[in-house]
């Protein structure tokens, strides 16, 4: 069973950092487009950060205006994790963090265009 297992999360205060993983099951994900969608409470999910697969190792990396410059998605030498790096947090990044794959390999911001989901973790920014 495919599977996307998350780690990380939790409590932080406003400016600080936290480090989200995401590891497949399926050594096949590393040429899939893999990434992290937010939903906060009463919101729709929304795109953050997604990689996508260009040969090799190699990734294009594609950003949320309201993240760039504050989080780094990254993936590993294998291509089966995806780790999400937020830095500078803000109370309005509170939400629930999901893990995300692609088949496809786009590099959709649309949420629709994922065929794999993890569980979801909490990401809580206090002010």
């Amino acid at each position: 069973q495919v599977q996307l297992v998350e780690s990380g999360g939790g409590l932080v205060q406003t400016g600080g950092s936290l480090r989200l993983s995401c590891a497949a099951s399926l050594r096949t994900f590393s040429r899939y487009a893999m990434g992290w969608f937010r939903q906060a409470p009463g919101k729709e999910r929304e795109f953050v950060a997604t990689t996508k697969w260009s040969g090799g190792r190699t990734y294009y990396k594609y950003y949320a205006s309201s993240v760039k410059g504050r989080f780094t998605i990254a993936r590993n030498s294998a291509g089966d994790t995806v780790d999400l790096q937020m830095n500078s947090l803000k109370p309005e990044d509170t939400a629930v963090y999901y893990c995300a794959a692609q088949s496809a390999n786009s590099d959709s911001f649309y949420s629709k265009d994922y065929d794999y989901w993890g569980q979801g973790t909490q990401v809580t920014v206090s002010s």
